[in-house]
């Protein structure tokens, strides 16, 4: 009977400094093999020098196609305003057509609440060493949550463009900028706050895997 061979990779997608005294990071862990894997993902950011938001999901993966798997699992918000959050996740996430990396989840909260998030990210050889991704990520939530400062509908959407050099393919700092936009609700909220919807901000910060 043929077995699996189980692997293990580590790779830091983002490890970056912004400006206004912020950063952020964004993470994965997986085990297993070609059908069936442990994924560990986690996302941060700060501004500001303080974390404002910070989460962790563990899920099951299991491929579903050639470059697609399907994961199902759980997500833990490190909220430091509010209470934190838990979800269950519904993922999938793969190589679309012209090379489109795309993660696409679907989270239920335990009170029912729904969200929806959509990332994409392209990578733009210029040589075996420069690489230019563009990427995008955009946020919709079933309903209001004002503690959360969350509104139904389109909530956010994050852009940002890098560019990297790849000294090894294991290792890569990387500049670029990042902008990130509030709507609906959601920016309402934000205003109620006293906050601006939008910002840019210059990020430079290290890519790496092993």
């Amino acid at each position: 009977m043929d077995h699996e061979v189980l692997l293990t990779k580590v790779t830091i997608d983002q490890l970056e400094a912004r400006e206004h005294d912020g950063g952020a990071l964004e993470g994965s862990v997986w085990f297993g093999g070609d059908k069936h894997k442990a994924w560990f993902k986690t996302e941060v950011e700060q501004e500001e020098g303080e974390i404002e938001k910070a989460e962790l999901q563990a899920l099951y993966s299991r491929a579903i196609a050639p470059y697609w798997d399907l994961q199902m699992g759980v997500r833990h918000d490190f909220e430091l305003e509010s209470d934190s959050r838990n979800w269950g996740v519904l993922a999938l996430n793969g190589l679309a057509p012209y090379f489109f990396e795309v993660d696409t989840s679907l989270f239920v909260g335990e009170e029912g609440d729904t969200a929806l998030r959509v990332e994409a990210e392209y990578e733009l050889l210029f040589t075996q060493q420069w690489i230019l991704s563009p990427e995008i990520e955009m946020n919709f939530f079933g309903q209001n949550t004002p503690e959360f400062h969350t509104g139904s509908g389109l909530s956010d959407i994050e852009a940002g463009l890098r560019l990297r050099y790849e000294f090894t393919p294991q290792f890569a700092p990387y500049i670029g900028v990042n902008y990130e936009k509030k709507f609906g609700n959601t920016a309402d909220f934000v205003r109620d706050e006293g906050e601006s919807t939008s910002e840019t901000t210059w990020v430079i910060g290290l890519h790496a895997w092993f």
